[in-house]
């Protein structure tokens, strides 16, 4: 029997037009841009302004350009996956509501949440629902809107996050291209240095809670630092080691965009040369469960069929990991 993967086959992308610079942030807490730049490698992010639309509206926007690229109807998309930490509604799941919207009705959807690595954890459960032969088409969104919980005071967090959205489509290859391995981890501790305190279960909404700030996003900036450089790395080299890949077999290095330096040290921990990283966390900042796919589609022109990658994450939680995929088509 020939064996199933479960391999890429079209992507889309989304980001608002607002442009959110280091220059307008310098307006609004004390910091300037050469002191943002050359701490997180970001020049500017999108935010989406508009009034009235959530994270949804950006999933659609890049399922809608991933139908439109592809040509794909679909009505025959078997299920939706919104990787996201900033769903539209508590309850109402925002993939079924994406699902919709885009005209997939005969899929089922559902939101998936593990902050930064939403998209990577989506990726493994999207692979085993194509490999288990059950489905046939897989969309796998990772998007937020991560200017709805931001602090615009709070130097620590308003320089690195943006909005943005990305899918990917997954269908069955036997051509032994698509995802190879994966390595996925968590650490409760995590919830101690980046968290939201506020409107969950543990600490419901209250007036209290909004006059102390508790619904923001809180990042001890140093420590999830240090945990994501030591993490991400580390899964990243066992990608290669397991896989016994050496530099030379690694077309590109895929990892999440929270910052540059963490970037560098994964590609310098897996003795990835510079030019083999997949970057563009200067044009639109961390986008938490979307920097993946966004990375993705803006290098989507470069990518060959065969091409090797190894995608890294880490995020809230904590939550980290990586996978080993072979790229499955020539744009």
């Amino acid at each position: 029997m020939t064996k199933i993967t479960a391999a890429i086959t079209a992507v889309g992308k989304y980001v608002p037009e607002y442009v959110l610079t280091n220059k307008e942030l310098e307006t609004l807490v004390d910091t300037n841009d050469e002191w943002i730049t050359s701490r997180t490698g970001i020049k500017e992010r999108r935010i989406l302004k508009d009034k009235g639309l959530g994270t949804s509206y950006m999933a659609i926007k890049a399922a809608e350009e991933l139908l439109q690229k592809s040509k794909l109807n679909p009505e025959e998309i078997d299920l939706v996956i919104v990787g996201t930490a900033t769903p539209d509604l508590p309850v109402a799941s925002t993939a079924a509501y994406v699902a919709s919207e885009i005209g997939a009705t005969n899929a089922f959807g559902y939101d998936l949440q593990a902050a930064c690595s939403s998209f990577l954890y989506g990726m493994s459960t999207a692979a085993s629902y194509i490999e288990s032969g059950r489905y046939k088409k897989v969309l796998l969104i990772g998007a937020d809107k991560m200017s709805s919980i931001i602090d615009y005071k709070d130097r620590a967090t308003c320089i690195i996050f943006g909005d943005g959205a990305g899918a990917a489509l997954f269908e069955p290859n036997t051509e032994g291209l698509g995802l190879q391995d994966e390595y996925l981890r968590s650490d409760g501790i995590g919830r101690d240095f980046l968290r939201i305190e506020a409107g969950g279960s543990l600490m419901p909404t209250t007036q209290e809670t909004l006059d102390g700030k508790k619904h923001f996003v809180y990042q001890e900036g140093k420590t999830v630092f240090k945990y994501a450089v030591s993490n991400m790395a580390g899964v990243a080299e066992k990608m290669l080691t397991r896989n016994n890949l050496k530099e030379e077999d690694i077309q590109w290095l895929a990892a999440h965009q929270a910052n540059k330096r963490i970037i560098e040290a994964t590609a310098k921990r897996v003795g990835v040369s510079s030019e083999k990283v997949m970057i563009n966390i200067h044009k639109y900042g961390n986008t938490t469960s979307a920097t993946l796919p966004l990375l993705l589609a803006d290098y989507e022109s470069q990518l060959k069929k065969g091409d090797n990658i190894i995608f890294a994450a880490f995020g809230g939680g904590f939550t980290w990991g990586a996978a080993y995929v072979k790229w499955a088509y020539n744009s």
